[in-house]
């Protein structure tokens, strides 16, 4: 595929036009050339493990007139075709390529099919552009039927491993619409990654699985589908989807379907629910999942030993994982009965967290019920630490900023017999890191130095946490040098988290100009930006008051169709605006932000009050406040905005409020800003009544005091002298409530009217 080189920003450019970058947006619509002859008829792949079924009827389908050819142009069409299908035949892929693209015509479905399918087999990735750059080229033709099921699934496979998982999906998704049943292998490869992968891949996850288990469930005869049933890996999967949710309900539901289509747990479920607890925040049932994987005679591994080591740090109960360790290390197989230690006391600090979890864990771990009344199980033989569990022990001193211990671990573990408990890239890692998040960076390069020396290459997160170090100390000339000589000496490219990292240094130390090098940096390399890179950027322009051209690089990310916009980068584009008070041009964007399906959250409002208090422009606080009420409201009263079109519950924030408050003060608007500081005190906010009341005395002491008013507008005045009186009632100033609730209710048909 011929790709033009990234043009860099300003002016803007899509970001599609990079050799790396694919259509992951489209679609991809199937049709059948001709009608299946029945429903359950299976179709004819190049691999016998991977037979897929045609589960579409397509009745008065008719066979697309653009495949008719002549008489004169068949023959060297077949001549053609069979070389091809010899060459991919003899496993001669790259021959094979060649051949293809020297073709005029399109080759035939089985040519197709199998090219597609040797080309994604590859897992490299120039294997995945080509095999893509067939679909876009059958795509633009109308011609994606001739693929087979076996082909598409080994593709969806393929760029889910290359990360390119909103393309798998829509894969996956294009062959349910159109009939095909994808293998389990594939479908549940996607699943993983979207369960694994941040934002709303969790969700999409169990979106997925549902989707294809309900197509699964339409056939009685259970034979016509039984590649595509889901298996314990693909249960595995879409529980670690729940788990990463911490949706337990979920959670419950799948685990008791497994049964239904033969899926046994292993070990894999167990460590997946480890996980569960951990998010339930339930660290009393760690111990009951180890003990049920031993009732039911499952494995056991050393990945759920290190799973529950790494849960018990997760809590910072470093205490119990020490323990844990020190028996592993003695040789104990009690390790159960060491877990269970003052479980009582534990569970009385559990009880509030059973609330709306305990009858899932209850179902879940039902040995958790009576385990009072029985031993605790042995473990089945003696499982000394891996270097895995004693870095994650380690991790855990570097979070609790223990130094001198994280070192000590290191020398401990370099003195073991074992040579599975030695150090490793890891381990030094980890020390490295220890060291940088003291602040210690002269000893963090003496750490890498020493893993030079002693024959453990450094990786490349190595080199990204001493990069960030050296930003967070604002050393930015270090962090480039460091950058040539991760390059120079370690043979090391950066990546996309390195750039990432110096485009942040740069906005600390007010570098714009910088950021947007880095940036350009990281494109001409080929390195394709993800969500953090653009929206970093944008806060650089934001924060350095350049909001427009934060608004190109938002542009530039709305046109990368690998990168998903998210409400960070819409409050980034608002915030740029609001910083310069530019109130209108950041409400256009909020408009824009909910034509698009966002609504605004606590930040957004907290910018948007922001540039009202620079424009000075009170009556748009009391629409903001207006706002924030209904959507609070919302919230208190329950409402289920998920099946609602209205917008979310919120949940203010101190910032918000206390702007708001602060506006309408200085405003003379006492009735919403004893609204609001009613609603700060509901949120258990504190407000900050020393600073009312010295705006209270500079701006509006006098008030009321005039005497030669007009009756009239001092009739007008009434509504607003009550409320002046209750809201220094509030501040504890001399007032005529003294004895009176300083919450003054609304009047009817004069709530709003008596502020203006």
């Amino acid at each position: 595929m011929n790709a033009k080189p990234p043009q860099p920003l300003p002016p803007t450019s899509s970001s599609s036009s990079n050799s790396n970058s694919f259509p992951l947006t489209h679609t991809l619509y199937l049709h059948w050339a001709s009608p299946p002859p029945s429903s359950s008829t299976a179709i004819t792949t190049t691999s016998k493990s991977w037979r897929s079924f045609l589960v579409h009827t397509a009745a008065n389908h008719t066979s697309p007139t653009g495949l008719s050819l002549t008489a004169a142009a068949t023959e060297p069409a077949n001549s053609l075709d069979q070389t091809l299908l010899a060459l991919l035949r003899q496993r001669k892929t790259e021959d094979a390529w060649i051949a293809y693209t020297q073709c005029t015509h399109l080759p035939s479905p089985t040519c197709l099919s199998r090219l597609v399918s040797q080309l994604s087999y590859l897992n490299t990735q120039v294997g995945l552009t080509r095999a893509q750059s067939i679909i876009t080229r059958l795509r633009h033709e109308r011609q994606l039927h001739r693929l087979d099921a076996n082909s598409l699934g080994l593709l969806a496979v393929a760029a889910a491993k290359a990360g390119h998982t909103l393309y798998a999906t829509s894969i996956v998704k294009s062959m349910l619409r159109s009939g095909y049943l994808p293998h389990v292998k594939a479908w549940s490869a996607v699943v993983s990654r979207l369960a694994a992968s941040g934002d709303d891949g969790p969700t999409e996850a169990l979106k997925l699985f549902t989707s294809v288990t309900r197509r699964v469930r339409r056939f009685a005869d259970p034979t016509i589908v039984a590649d595509s049933r889901p298996d314990t890996a693909a249960y595995n999967a879409v529980l670690n989807a729940c788990a990463n949710l911490g949706d337990t309900k979920m959670f419950l539901q799948l685990f008791d379907e497994m049964p239904e289509f033969s899926a046994e747990p292993d070990v894999l479920t167990y460590n997946v629910m480890i996980k569960l607890c951990a998010r339930a925040d339930r660290k009393d049932l760690l111990v009951f999942v180890l003990e049920r994987i031993l009732e039911k005679r499952i494995p056991l591994c050393m990945t759920t030993l290190h799973s529950l080591v790494a849960a018990y740090v997760g809590f910072g109960d470093m205490q119990k994982a020490e323990n844990m360790v020190q028996a592993m290390r003695e040789g104990r197989r009690d390790l159960c009965r060491i877990l269970r230690e003052d479980s009582s006391q534990e569970d009385g600090d559990e009880d509030g967290n059973r609330d709306g979890h305990g009858d899932v864990f209850t179902k879940l771990l039902p040995n958790s019920i009576e385990s009072g009344n029985s031993e605790p199980p042995l473990l089945p033989k003696v499982y000394a630490p891996n270097s895995r569990i004693y870095t994650t022990l380690m991790k855990g001193y570097m979070m609790s900023g223990r130094v001198t211990d994280t070192v000590r671990m290191l020398e401990a573990m370099r003195r073991q017999d074992d040579s599975a408990s030695h150090p490793d890239h890891v381990t030094y890692t980890t020390v490295v890191s220890a060291m940088v998040k003291a602040g210690l960076m002269d000893r963090a390069r003496q750490v890498l130095a020493e893993m030079t020396r002693i024959g453990v290459p450094a990786n490349r997160i190595t080199y990204n946490i001493l990069l960030k170090g050296y930003c967070e100390q604002l050393k930015i000339d270090k962090a480039k040098e460091l950058l040539r000589d991760m390059a120079d000496d370690s043979g090391i490219e950066p990546d996309v988290v390195s750039y990432n990292i110096l485009i942040d240094g740069c906005i600390l130390v007010d570098d714009s100009a910088g950021a947007l090098a880095f940036f350009n940096e990281m494109r001409a390399k080929g390195i394709a930006p993800t969500k953090i890179s653009y929206t970093t950027l944008m806060k650089a322009f934001a924060l350095s008051g350049q909001p427009k051209l934060a608004n190109k690089v938002f542009d530039e990310m709305l046109n990368d169709a690998r990168v998903k916009v998210d409400l960070v980068a819409w409050n980034m584009l608002v915030e740029g605006y609001c910083r310069l008070g530019l109130l209108e041009a950041a409400k256009k964007i909020i408009e824009r932000m909910k034509e698009n399906g966002f609504y605004p959250n606590v930040a957004t409002y907290g910018s948007l009050a922001n540039a009202i208090a620079l424009a000075r422009k009170p009556g748009d606080a009391l629409l903001l406040w207006n706002e924030v009420k209904e959507r609070c409201r919302a919230k208190k009263e329950g409402e289920n905005c998920d099946s609602s079109p209205t917008p979310p519950p919120l949940k203010p924030d101190e910032g918000l409020l206390d702007t708001l408050a602060d506006i309408c003060v200085r405003a003379a608007f006492f009735r919403k800003a004893l609204e609001i500081v009613a609603c700060m005190e509901e949120y258990g906010i504190p407000p900050n009544k020393t600073k009312y009341t010295r705006i209270y005395v500079e701006m509006h002491s006098r008030m009321f005091t005039s005497k030669h008013a007009s009756k009239a507008r001092q009739d007008r005045r009434i509504e607003r002298k009550r409320a002046a009186e209750a809201f220094k009632f509030w501040l504890g100033l001399p007032n005529s409530y003294y004895g009176s609730e300083w919450r003054l209710e609304p009047i009817d048909g004069d709530q709003d009217a008596s502020e203006f």
